[in-house]
């Protein structure tokens, strides 16, 4: 631990940590089943980062960001929510997105069998979540997936031959007329080449396709997948599920991987993981290409970052400054009050 973050991994409910005067807490829900990845460490490096950002801040309030990662699909083990503001931040994962389906349907990483105990706890806490204003929740890839089927709004369809197979790389996204008119997304499409289409980190094995034209109030989607020829496909990628008052999302997730950084920070990601022994040398290769992929197409690096962070850092980094804030009012309600 350093003075401005720590990380806590529960095995059990029991060993969730209660809430602390001394922390300002942040959720992950790792939906990754056990299976190596490199999307949950981008994560946690990503609130690292942000925690030595904000350092100053967090010293002069006597706080620490801890981090508490949570194995939603093997262990069944969720956060609680804050009366306060509350940062909870959703990753990818392997399998078909119901957990049902995966005897039969898993294409990640060989079979996947698991239990659907965590499904309905998991979308009880999505309920909760989208009840409390003061709860941020801003997910990639599989729980994206998973607040899809939450709401209803979109079912997942395997990519298959007619799709090419799974999308992986780097590829387009564009953003619906709802997602350019949108406070947040207006801004992020101010500084698009064309106003519109954004490059995306994609490893997307299932496409979430809307089960409806008209999409329930509240809930806004603002951006698909690209066709050949420029135009918005057929799945949705990007979805607002609540917003803040000041315009930004409250409650939002998308179907790429946003939370991958750049490509020096990617190669030694993968290379620590390698090098302490946590993966096999066939899926460092596998994830190196990526790193390749990434530094070959350079001159979309601007563009990508930019939309990675609107889709994902910003918010974070956001969402942190709102609760060391909030942190620090209710500190000064509590010495006003006892003076």
């Amino acid at each position: 631990m350093n003075d401005s973050f720590a990380y806590v991994r529960p095995q059990s409910a029991a060993e969730v940590p209660p809430p602390s005067r001394e922390f300002v807490d942040v959720a992950v829900l790792d939906m990754n089943h056990a299976h190596h990845n490199a999307g949950h460490d981008s994560i946690v490096g990503l609130v690292r980062r942000l925690s030595a950002d904000l350092a100053p801040s967090l010293e002069s309030e006597g706080l620490t960001v801890r981090l508490t990662s949570y194995d939603v699909r093997r262990l069944a083990v969720l956060p609680p929510l804050n009366d306060g503001l509350s940062l909870i931040l959703g990753t990818g994962g392997p399998g078909h997105l119901d957990p049902r389906l995966n005897r039969r349907d898993a294409v990640d990483e060989g079979e996947i069998l698991e239990s659907t105990e965590w499904e309905t706890p998991l979308f009880d806490f999505f309920d909760a979540v989208d009840r409390h204003d003061g709860a941020m929740l801003y997910g990639v890839c599989h729980s994206f997936g998973l607040l899809c089927r939450w709401s209803g709004v979109a079912v997942p369809v395997l990519r298959g031959e007619g799709k090419g197979g799974p999308s992986i790389g780097i590829v387009d996204n564009v953003l619906t007329p709802q997602g350019l008119e949108h406070p947040w997304f207006a801004r992020l499409a101010s500084h698009l080449p064309d106003g519109k289409h954004l490059p995306v980190v994609d490893s997307r094995h299932y496409d979430l396709i809307p089960t409806r034209r008209r999409f329930p109030r509240g809930i806004v989607p603002i951006a698909f997948e690209t066709r050949p020829d420029g135009e918005a496909g057929e799945a949705l990628t990007m979805v607002e599920f609540a917003r803040k008052s000041n315009g930004t999302p409250r409650m939002f997730a998308v179907n790429h991987h946003p939370e991958i950084p750049n490509a020096t920070e990617l190669d030694e990601l993968l290379h620590r993981k390698l090098d302490e022994g946590e993966v096999s040398q066939d899926w460092y290769a596998s994830r190196a290409a990526l790193v390749e992929r990434l530094q070959r197409d350079d001159h979309s690096e601007p563009a990508r970052l930019l939309a990675a962070g609107y889709s994902f850092a910003f918010l974070v980094r956001d969402g942190l400054k709102d609760l060391i804030e909030d942190r620090r009012q209710r500190r000064g309600r509590t010495v006003s009050s006892a003076l």
